[in-house]
């Protein structure tokens, strides 16, 4: 949070109305990477209940020390000028918004879980004390790009393949999931056969055999993870967020029964917003088996590159 608000301050504006609005507002936008890797670390399955309340839990803890963070800021470097009257002045947080939206709704027509675990009435109250050195403090976004850098998975997405061929200046290598690895290799199953098979499987372990059940449940790429198991872990990080999530929903055989249950459930839940809607392509390319056992093989042939943006591009910088 120091790090943003300094941010603010030395950034370079292109034009002076940007400048004037930031530095009167001056507000922030703190997200989270690695939320798969989280769940990996833990063993959780991504659609399973236990990885909706982590996500509760985890963003609880999250939003309560970022808003914190933001009211010593203001103890140490002043309000930012636009406080007077706004909902933080009036004592209302991110949970409190959404009953707010319940009230106005009707109780029929939102669900949500408005379930706390920390001491937010003492934060309140100290907020009301010193006030808030930002206007906003927490969204998240993509970070596809930063994410990359860092080495974890890429904001709360699921993880999109388990084996994917990337590609840049450099060349083409092939990407494996390394929590998957370090557990075949831990049941004597991490072989060039096994590389193989998720090539041909296109990053995903369900249709190999020999592939325990439970692993299949952990390691089930985004396609596979049901939408619900999404919009739900979204609705509870929601309830913690002042702004908004950069939440990607991923439909296999998408038509348009399922695209309005969908939407209807993430408006249900209270979610402000959703993002790409990503959907399987109609056809797939033609595999044949791999003749060789050779590990990282990746084909010599480039790859035509596309004319236009491809909204299955999880890096493309024009999105971040």
């Amino acid at each position: 949070v120091r790090m943003l608000d300094n941010v603010i301050d030395i950034n370079y504006y292109s034009v002076p109305q940007a400048k004037t609005s930031n530095l009167r507002h001056r507000p922030i936008g703190m997200g989270i990477m690695g939320f798969q890797d989280a769940l990996y670390a833990q063993r959780i399955p991504y659609s399973s209940d236990k990885a909706v309340e982590f996500a509760d839990v985890s963003m609880e803890i999250i939003s309560y020390y970022a808003i914190q963070a933001s009211t010593n800021l203001a103890e140490e470097r002043g309000r930012y000028e636009s406080y007077d009257g706004s909902l933080w002045d009036q004592g209302i947080l991110p949970i409190d918004s959404l009953k707010m939206l319940r009230e106005e709704r009707g109780a029929d027509y939102i669900e949500i879980n408005l379930e706390q675990r920390l001491d937010w009435d003492s934060l309140r109250d100290r907020i009301k004390q010193t006030g808030m050195r930002n206007s906003n403090v927490l969204a998240i976004a993509p970070t596809a790009t930063i994410a990359n850098i860092s080495g974890v998975s890429q904001s709360i997405e699921p993880t999109y393949q388990n084996l994917y061929v990337k590609s840049n200046l450099s060349g083409e290598f092939t990407v494996v999931n390394p929590f998957l690895v370090r557990d075949l290799k831990k049941l004597d199953l991490w072989d060039s056969v096994m590389v193989n098979d998720l090539k041909y499987y296109e990053g995903s372990v369900q249709k190999i055999d020999r592939v325990p059940d439970d692993i299949k449940h952990i390691y089930a790429t985004a396609f596979e993870v049901e939408p619900r198991w999404l919009v739900d872990a979204a609705s509870r990080r929601q309830k913690w967020i002042d702004q908004a999530q950069s939440l990607n929903l991923y439909v296999a055989g998408a038509n348009g029964k399922k695209l309005d249950i969908m939407y209807r459930m993430a408006w249900l839940r209270g979610l402000k917003t959703t993002y790409y809607l990503r959907a399987l392509a109609a056809t797939t390319t033609e595999k044949s088996t791999v003749s060789d056992n050779s590990l990282n093989k990746v084909s010599s042939e480039a790859a035509p590159v596309p004319m236009a943006c491809s909204l299955d591009d999880p890096d493309c910088e024009a999105c971040q």
